[in-house]
């Protein structure tokens, strides 16, 4: 698939599917004889992953680092499921205080609603 293609399907830049290769963060695509690259199903499920994390919050950095172990083979998962095990709990934290957040602009939406009832409810004066 073509990085014009894989742009449209994930929603990324060509420029930023590029920068994410150059980084370390996707690894190598493979190119053409031409020198075009081709997104193979692979490199697919890499962008999609990445696209997972990034929406998760969890930092480009971090994943630079996770693919670089991932890429060193299974001697590394003990640190791969530690550094795994940081960002979830960092995110859980996050999920947390945004429901703490939810919960205070429902309880302030329903006082304001509460107040307003009685307004709406009295009757209109007659013209």
């Amino acid at each position: 698939m073509t990085i014009a293609a894989v742009s449209r399907k994930y929603a990324l830049t060509p420029d930023t599917l590029r920068y994410y290769e150059r980084i370390g963060l996707l690894p190598p695509v493979a190119r053409t004889s031409s020198g075009i690259r081709d997104y193979r199903e692979d490199d697919c499920s890499w962008i999609e992953f990445i696209k997972c994390m990034r929406s998760a919050g969890l930092p480009i950095d971090f994943l630079v680092e996770y693919v670089k172990l991932f890429r060193q083979g299974d001697e590394t998962l003990a640190q791969r499921i530690r550094m795994l095990k940081e960002q979830r709990d960092i995110l859980a934290g996050r999920i947390a205080d945004m429901h703490t957040s939810l919960d205070r602009l429902d309880m302030k939406i329903e006082h304001y609603e509460n107040m307003m009832a009685p307004i709406e409810h009295e009757p209109k004066p007659m013209e």
